[in-house]
Formats: C-alpha cells, sequence, structure tokens
C-alpha cells in the first residue's frame, strides 16, 4: 500500500464535479462520502478529502452546504485545483475567483487552496493570473489583493498595566520583539488552527 511505501506520505482523495455542480449524479456528496467510508472499511484510512473545485459559475450556498457535509468526516479539506472556466471571460474569472477563494478561506474545515492556473508556450489553458508578459490579469489582481488582505503584517502596540498583549491573528509564524528599559528579547511562535485562545510567555 501507499502507507507501506512511505509511512510519512499525506493521503488524499481528490474528486471533480462534488462542490462546482449539482448536475453530475454520478458525483454528488453523498456519494463521495461513502467512497471514503468505504474505504475505511477496507483498512485505508486517508488524512485528507480533496476538492478539485473547476467551477464556471459558482454556487455559493451550494459550496458551503458539501463543504459542512464533507466536515462531519473530520478530515482537513483542501481545495485542490481551484480555477474559472475561461468561457466567462476575464473580468468574471477575477469575480468568480474571489467569491471561490473568499468562501474557502473562511470555513473553518478547509485547511488549504491550490490554484489551477497553467500557462504554457501557447497560452493560459483556463484561468491564469498573467499574461505572458508576466503582467497581471483579473484573476492574479485578486490573489495579490487576498494575499495582502489575510497577512497579519506588522503590529505594535504597548502591554497592559499587568503586562500582557492581545491581539487578533491569521494562522502561521510570527517573530515577536520586545523591549522593555535596556532590556530586550526576541520570540517566535505559532498559530495552529485551534478553536481556543493561545497564551505565549515572554520573559525578559
Amino acid at each position: 500500500t501507499a502507507h507501506q511505501s512511505d509511512p510519512l506520505a499525506t493521503l488524499f482523495t481528490n474528486e471533480f464535479n462534488v462542490v462546482e455542480t449539482c448536475s453530475d449524479v454520478k458525483s454528488t456528496v453523498d456519494t463521495y462520502i461513502e467512497r471514503i467510508r468505504e474505504l475505511e472499511r477496507g483498512g485505508m484510512y486517508m488524512d485528507g478529502i480533496g476538492l478539485e473545485s473547476h467551477f464556471t459559475v459558482p454556487n455559493l450556498p451550494l459550496m458551503r452546504a458539501v463543504i459542512d457535509k464533507l466536515a462531519t468526516l473530520r478530515l482537513p479539506i483542501w481545495l485542490t485545483e481551484v480555477d474559472i472556466s475561461s468561457s466567462v471571460g476575464k473580468e468574471l474569472q477575477g469575480v468568480y475567483l474571489e467569491q471561490v477563494l473568499r468562501e474557502g478561506f473562511s470555513h473553518p474545515s478547509v485547511n488549504g487552496i491550490m490554484l489551477w492556473t497553467a500557462l504554457h508556450p501557447k497560452g493560459c489553458y483556463e484561468m491564469c493570473l498573467t499574461d505572458e508578459n508576466f503582467k497581471n490579469l483579473p484573476a492574479g489582481d485578486v490573489v495579490d489583493k487576498l494575499l495582502k488582505e489575510w497577512e497579519s503584517g506588522e503590529m505594535k502596540g504597548v502591554t497592559g498595566e499587568h503586562g500582557s498583549y492581545s491581539f487578533y491573528g491569521f494562522l502561521g509564524e510570527y517573530k515577536v520583539n520586545v523591549g522593555y528599559g535596556d532590556r530586550a528579547a526576541n520570540f517566535t511562535f505559532s498559530l495552529p488552527r485551534s478553536g481556543e485562545t493561545k497564551h505565549f510567555s515572554i520573559h525578559l
């Protein structure tokens, strides 16, 4: 098996037309869940669930409902091949891409998003972030905007009377520089996915 060949491999299922549309009766969320459970009954356990996410016009309520239902399996969910069909035109690609990315990013069970943006010598496959001269297309502008919006950036503040400082931040790695009088300290920490408030102590 894959686990025997590489015990450290992260195994995902990956399916098409589950989150994109409800018109494909052979690829529904219920069928997908049953397939994953069938694998588990056979002794094959997945580490995550992949949704290819090749959209034309996104149906956001459907997308949310599908992810909600898959989340009952308590496995990490990734949008693995996100793109918008070229048939809608470049401007609408940007509009629809932003809708999909915001919906995925905001869902607590979605742990990762990957884009399907193949640019080859003959042009763009379906959706590209730049043109052949690496100038941003509308989809690229959306990605740049959201990456900037979804970073905590640099924050400065003063501790309260009990020496504490609180902030809201996105998941990821943080570097902290603390100073008091002639004393200073540097500290790094990580904010993982969790429903609890994280507390860190820094000693000068």
